[in-house]
């Protein structure tokens, strides 16, 4: 079911499900990712170190999980290098952070897919508190709960609701089925108003 975003954000309209998250950059990673969100809610301030949580929050990956920070877009870094390695031993697909990674060359190496809004220097020790993992939050205006979904690739991220996933992945197979159909006939010559009409597509 890694359908491209583009076609999961025209399932998600079928459905009248707003889901696309706005804002969040690609970091590192390729390609389409899919899978299960791991939410952590995350507070900046003043706070002692041992309540930034990151090991907390690696332990409770499951294989194929996509974690999903609401650091409420601030530029202080809550994923670097080390945490991008336990990531991938972990088995995570992903990390989607509304707020902010460091160590991006360290990441990228590790070739785990990651989107942040911002990239800093600014370590998350005393700055952050791990106030939930598994509870709601917020990514790129869009609210994710546990049970909820993630697709993503080099185009954008979106959420998709748990219990909608069954429904909108076959109207997304449906979408890519009808453009792989268009394609092909562009491809053969056709034009593309021809096509568009012959195929009611578009």
């Amino acid at each position: 079911m890694k359908f491209a975003s583009a076609t999961w954000s025209d399932a998600l309209d079928q459905l009248r499900i707003r889901g696309v998250m706005e804002g969040l950059v690609l970091r590192s990673g390729a390609g389409s990712i899919l899978g299960p969100a791991l939410t952590v809610k995350e507070t900046t301030g003043e706070f002692p170190v041992e309540e930034f949580g990151i090991a907390n929050v690696i332990e409770a990956i499951t294989p194929g999980a996509i974690l999903v920070f609401d650091v409420g877009g601030e530029a202080i870094s809550t994923f670097g290098g080390l945490a991008a390695i336990a990531a991938r031993n972990k088995g995570a697909s992903g990390v989607i952070i509304d707020g902010a990674c460091r160590d991006l060359a360290e990441i990228q190496n590790t070739g785990l897919w990651l989107a942040s809004r911002r990239l800093t220097p600014l370590s998350g020790k005393g700055r952050i508190k791990t106030e939930a993992i598994g509870a709601p939050v917020t990514a790129g205006g869009i609210e994710v709960k546990l049970g909820d979904f993630i697709a993503a690739d080099e185009t954008g991220i979106l959420r998709i609701p748990g219990d909608r996933l069954r429904e909108a992945a076959e109207i997304a197979h449906q979408l890519q089925s009808r453009d792989e159909i268009f394609a092909k006939a562009l491809r053969a010559g056709e034009s593309f108003r021809a096509a568009a009409d012959r195929l009611k597509h578009l």
